[in-house]
């Protein structure tokens, strides 16, 4: 198979080529509004290439439709180009270390509940069942903002190679795609990244939440 990988187009589309998998993948909402685990989607196309809407104003989201060109779109990537090691925020706990990286955040929700989150937990993993469920929550974001440590090893859920749509959100991409941005340069290679399809970002071309604030629906 060929390499899968995801390339920005400047002011323009994200083209996929590899024949990575695309799929919707959905939270699972609880009676709180709290996101609980994922629903995943059959896969919807796994051709050869495709283009993906960034610009937010596309007819036929997830793909690109050309409107970039007409909706006045400014497609100028901002995002960090040091790696998470660099960025992350450490928080200790027993058995296990959490890490936070607050600047690639999609606001996703998983990481807490209406009793605590994974930062007022960390410290409270001497219990097992407090440090399993921290985990839990962990490998559910999908940016990857939250990662964990054993013993000084980095824990990735064991997720596919493939690019999901979270409607209304972000493209999740997972496995381990590689991204390059319009420049030419790598983004980071990751498990989990997120990247802005609603086209306000201000850390393009990775989502930084402004999809909420934005309206976006898709």
């Amino acid at each position: 198979m060929a390499d899968q990988n995801l390339k920005v187009q400047p002011g323009g589309p994200y083209v996929v080529t590899g024949a990575v998998p695309l799929r919707t993948k959905t939270p699972v909402i609880s009676e709180d509004g709290e996101p609980l685990t994922w629903r995943t989607g059959e896969i919807t196309d796994e051709g050869a290439a495709y283009a993906l809407c960034r610009c937010g104003g596309s007819a036929n989201k997830p793909y690109c439709d050309g409107t970039h060109a007409n909706n006045g779109f400014d497609g100028t990537e901002a995002a960090a180009t040091d790696d998470y090691a660099t960025r992350r925020t450490a928080y200790p706990g027993t058995g296990i270390d959490v890490y936070d990286d607050r600047s690639i955040c999609v606001h996703a929700g998983f990481c807490g509940n209406k009793v605590s989150n994974v930062w007022k937990m960390a410290p409270k993993t001497d219990d097992t069942v407090v440090r399993s469920q921290v985990m839990a929550m962990v490998e559910r974001c999908p940016s990857g903002a939250l990662t964990y440590e054993v013993a000084g090893t980095e824990i990735e859920p064991d997720l596919p190679t493939e690019i999901a749509v979270i409607p209304d959100g972000p493209l999740w991409l997972s496995g381990g795609i590689a991204v390059e941005r319009s420049d030419g340069q790598p983004v980071e290679i990751r498990n989990r990244v997120t990247l802005c399809r609603c086209g306000h970002s201000a850390s393009k071309p990775l989502c930084d939440g402004s999809h909420k604030e934005a309206g976006f629906t898709g």
